[in-house]
């Protein structure tokens, strides 16, 4: 899969959803990253919560090219400033360093990643004491810091280093009945293919299951690879032939088989049913629900961002849970576990939360709760799914197509003509409903819609859509293609 032309220049540094991110050697290099950790640094010391006296930093980094170099320099800038940072002694999953913060009351962490995306970038993610990404707010008070300016010298010293990987992963055998995991595998005969996308989740499933699961749990891509085999780390269907053609492989023999994969930072997971089927977060969020909420019994309020399947809510609602809609970007979704009673929160693109474990995507976490969810069903995923939705109704056809625009003129006049004059119809269907809560949302009927929305800072437009069969699917997306590049 080609990647995008190279940048001649660096962009300005500028924090998105989760992090700066850009192109090693362009935007991300040592003279521009030290500053940047020094500056989140010092914000994280600035906003520590009252009765928080920490001094320490975490520091942890994933698998691509140059981000363990990378994770020492930052800590430099960090002791630079008067902290005191701790770096994992190997690549971790995101959320292991989350979970560090939380068990070791530290200040926050700095994570060297670019999570999913292309092999040649790199980035910083910023993690609060909460265990979860900093907000706005937050990221911009850092950017303000390197406006003004201030110098900060890197400090040279020993590192203290830490097993990080083995901290997260004891933290979930306690919150799992693991066991019980491996002894329902057994009796479904169900195995599990694993794919990391060789990135720093690599093992991470078969060690959590230990050697009872030996000859139920296998893993492809297990090796660093930071080109990712030439695709981005990215839990998309397009991204996993060949986890696709080991699930559908090793079914042939008639023993049911689910692969689970992970991001490059393991922090979004996706699946493949025993048919062979691409499982996105639109599938597994409404079997974690139905799991929590009726196997588990559970509390709380079910939170999806407005691009999820309507399955979410028709499940919910099944179980009698309130069901919340919110923006696209998991921060909005750690605001709501932040303040009030979550069960379960996710996003379209793999991120998924649990309000009894972390307020941050762990997908690790998430795997073994669809593991236990299928055991305890005694069902394989695709069967399983199928159940659900005769049960609830809604649709299991849904795709998402980013179109780049001409320049940032063009999404300036299509952004005016959605706000001012938003389709009546759709590929034939007339628009009962506009909803504004992120981009433009056209209700076309039961579990159908179209979405559009743009990137906060590119001439990139997200179109995402759900309908009662694959074809429809396909029809909706072209005329939304048409209609956004006739604007």
């Amino acid at each position: 899969m080609a990647s995008a032309p190279l940048p001649l220049c660096a962009a300005p540094i500028r924090f998105g959803t989760d992090g700066w991110r850009g192109v090693l050697g362009v935007d991300i290099t040592v003279e521009r990253l030290l500053p940047v950790a020094a500056a989140s640094a010092l914000e994280l010391a600035h906003q520590a919560p009252d009765g928080l006296d920490s001094r320490t930093v975490v520091i942890g980094y994933d698998r691509r090219f140059l981000a363990p170099e990378l994770a020492e320099a930052i800590a430099s800038a960090v002791r630079g400033v008067g902290l005191e940072p701790l770096l994992t002694s190997t690549p971790v999953p995101t959320p292991a360093c989350s979970w560090t913060v939380v068990q070791r009351r530290a200040l926050g962490a700095l994570v060297i990643t670019a999570s999913h995306n292309p092999p040649e970038w790199l980035g910083l993610k910023i993690k609060g004491p909460f265990g979860g990404s900093v907000e706005g707010t937050f990221t911009a008070a850092v950017e303000q810091r390197l406006a003004a300016g201030g110098i900060s010298v890197p400090k040279a010293g020993e590192l203290q280093r830490f097993d990080a990987r083995s901290e997260h992963l004891e933290g979930l055998r306690e919150r799992l009945n693991l066991s019980a995991i491996v002894d329902g595998l057994r009796t479904m005969g169900l195995r599990v293919i694993v794919d990391p996308m060789h990135g720093s989740a690599a093992g991470c499933v078969a060690d959590l299951l230990g050697s009872d699961a030996k000859g139920l749990v296998s893993e492809i891509r297990t090796r660093r690879d930071p080109l990712f085999g030439g695709s981005p780390p990215e839990p998309l269907a397009t991204h996993l032939q060949e986890l696709i053609a080991a699930v559908q492989s090793s079914g042939r023999d008639g023993k049911p088989c689910v692969g689970l994969v992970f991001d490059g930072d393991g922090d979004r997971i996706a699946a493949v049913d025993e048919h062979g089927c691409f499982c996105s977060t639109q599938q597994l969020m409404p079997l974690l629900i139905d799991h929590l909420a009726g196997a588990r019994q559970l509390p709380g309020t079910v939170v999806k961002t407005v691009s999820g399947s309507d399955l979410m809510r028709l499940v919910a609602e099944d179980h009698g849970r309130e069901v919340l809609e919110l923006p696209v970007g998991f921060k909005y979704i750690a605001a709501e576990m932040l303040s009030g009673d979550v069960l379960i929160g996710g996003e379209e693109s793999g991120g998924v939360g649990f309000g009894m474990h972390l307020p941050e995507r762990d997908a690790l976490f998430a795997a073994m709760l669809v593991l236990e969810a299928l055991v305890q069903g005694g069902m394989p995923l695709g069967a399983r799914m199928e159940t659900l939705r005769q049960r609830c109704g809604g649709s299991s056809h849904y795709d998402r197509l980013d179109l780049r625009l001409a320049d940032m003129e063009s999404r300036r006049r299509l952004e005016q003509l959605l706000a001012t004059q938003p389709p009546e119809e759709v590929a034939g269907q007339t628009v009962s409903e506009v909803i504004t809560t992120d981009g433009v949302k056209l209700r076309l009927g039961p579990s159908h819609w179209l979405m559009l929305r743009f990137s906060g800072t590119e001439p990139l437009l997200r179109l995402y859509c759900e309908a009662p069969d694959s074809d429809r699917v396909t029809a909706v997306l072209s005329w939304a293609r048409r209609f956004a590049e006739a604007a």
